[in-house]
């Protein structure tokens, strides 16, 4: 690992300073914000980057933590530590889908250094981009080795030129949750769905997967108030029961109105570049009454236009059983 400057502002307006302009000579050195470090820091040692600096945002105030909102919603620091949200027994109902996917991430040892807005922010996980000697687009060359070689991981939604798929587990949470990432720069505030935060690989710059500049930083996540009537779920199925990411994960938010679905929310992770939303299968499930055939008809829709690489197929059954299972589990097979 190359040496490197750590830089510890006591606030956000600093390190917003301490952070490179993307215009012109005010670039002078690659400075990247250190949050956790648990991704960061990996791919420092594999050399995939070698930054001059580091913005460590950990002493930062108002970062860390979280709390409920005057009206019932939540308001998420970047800087809480997952450890948190899991232990946090009273994230049940509509939140038991974030305590959930929290819970599932890697190991207890990282989860107590890991941090919200570092596993948002995290970079992917193909072992493409992941080697050090391998010029992948996601690097700057001019090819996905992903989209012809190894790709059992990879995407078989939204892929191109970029074949990713986006590592975080709070993410399809979150998404599901219509939650709204806060953005701070040198313009100010900006808050946006966090829906529209990530970007695909035909979005912008194939370098990055999120809108922020570098020179920006995500400092909250703000959960709206759910609906009497709403529960959710995250189910995620890896290949190790422990320290693995997600072959295929689903988060499912449901409002019940009587009898009826009146709102459902289907967010699939490990499938794409983004959260990538099961728009046909949320379609079927609005203000439809609970049953068998309905659960059946979604998981089948959740796959819907899906494009399979080489050795990848095996995800789309892996979805559309995960899918019926989050369902059933929620109550929307008429078992509730």
């Amino acid at each position: 690992m190359k040496s490197f400057r750590l830089l510890s502002p006591r606030d956000v307006a600093t390190a917003i300073d301490q952070l490179p302009s993307t215009r012109g000579p005010a670039l002078r050195e690659d400075t990247r914000v250190l949050a956790g470090g648990q991704d960061i820091l990996t791919e420092m040692k594999h050399e995939l980057i070698a930054p001059e600096a580091l913005v460590d945002i950990s002493s930062i105030p108002g970062l860390s933590g979280y709390e409920r909102t005057a009206d019932g919603g939540l308001r998420i620091g970047a800087m809480t530590r997952l450890c948190d949200i899991e232990r946090d027994g009273s994230l049940t109902g509509a939140f038991a889908a974030l305590r959930e996917a929290a819970a599932s991430v890697a190991s207890p040892q990282i989860r107590t250094q890991a941090t919200v807005g570092g596993n948002l922010c995290q970079r992917p996980r193909c072992a493409y981009y992941r080697h050090s000697h391998a010029p992948c687009i996601k690097k700057g060359g001019s090819e996905c080795f992903a989209a012809t070689g190894h790709n059992k991981f990879n995407a078989i939604f939204g892929g191109g030129p970029s074949y990713i798929v986006h590592p975080s587990d709070l993410a399809p949470a979150l998404v599901a949750l219509d939650a709204e990432a806060v953005v701070v720069g040198p313009r100010g505030e900006r808050r946006m769905p966090l829906e529209t935060f990530f970007t695909l690989p035909s979005e912008g710059s194939i370098l990055r997967e999120n809108v922020l500049g570098r020179n920006e930083i995500l400092s909250e996540v703000i959960v709206p108030k759910p609906a009497d009537g709403t529960v959710s779920t995250y189910i995620k199925f890896r290949e190790r029961e422990s320290y693995d990411f997600a072959l295929v994960s689903v988060a499912a938010v449901l409002r019940f109105d009587g009898g009826k679905l009146a709102s459902a929310s289907i967010v699939l992770g490990g499938v794409a570049p983004i959260p990538w939303r099961a728009a046909g299968a949320e379609a079927l499930l609005e203000g439809s009454t609970s049953g068998k055939e309905v659960v059946q008809q979604c998981a089948a829709a959740s796959i819907e236009g899906a494009a399979p690489l080489s050795e990848n197929g095996f995800k789309l059954p892996l979805t559309r059983n995960l899918v019926w299972k989050a369902l059933t589990a929620l109550g929307a097979g008429g078992t509730r």
